[in-house]
């Protein structure tokens, strides 16, 4: 039944068992996460997520499931993403934030 499967905070689509998907810590092990709260993601959207935002950023700002949804260009994304099928996958373009 598609209510008992994961939803994506990111996107808000369904995660089907066989997607591709990982565990996204909200403020990154490096910057002090580690053990903190993760949630589960299409793994799309996780690649898409550190293809926008630098460690800093993620822990210093976009550190919730919220935020991450009103950056714009995540906002974008998402507004992509919605279009496709719950177990859609490509690969992320290259690198695309400034380091």
């Amino acid at each position: 039944m598609a209510s008992e499967l994961p939803v994506c905070p990111l996107c808000g689509r369904v995660i089907p068992k066989e997607a591709r998907q990982s565990l996204h810590h909200l403020v990154p092990k490096l910057k002090g996460g580690k053990g903190g709260e993760t949630v589960l993601l299409h793994q799309i959207c996780h690649n898409e997520i550190h293809a926008t935002l630098t460690e800093a950023e993620l822990a210093r700002a976009f550190n919730t499931s919220e935020a991450l949804r009103r950056h714009p260009r995540l906002a974008k994304f998402i507004a992509w993403v919605a279009k496709r099928p719950p177990g859609f996958h490509s690969k992320t373009p290259g690198r695309r934030r400034k380091r």
